[in-house]
């Protein structure tokens, strides 16, 4: 090889195992997080809004009860 062509080429860059190994963590750790959100994920007004209509069938249920009737 020519001293030339040994000059020209550039050395390979170091890299650091560990922070690659953290950084690829990182990364599948918040693409995981993006998925559970999607799929579990909501707000509480959500969370309020379905607490109250799931109270407000119950009562309307409720009030068409026969007395003396028992739920099965």
């Amino acid at each position: 090889m020519p001293a030339a062509c040994v000059r020209d080429m550039a050395m390979a860059e170091t890299v650091n195992l560990k922070q690659f190994r953290k950084r690829a963590e990182r990364l599948r750790a918040a693409k995981q997080a993006e998925t559970n959100r999607a799929r579990f994920g909501r707000t509480r007004a959500e969370r309020a809004r379905d607490e109250q209509r799931k109270k407000r069938t119950g009562e309307l249920l409720d009030q068409h009860r026969v007395d003396g009737e028992e739920v099965s």
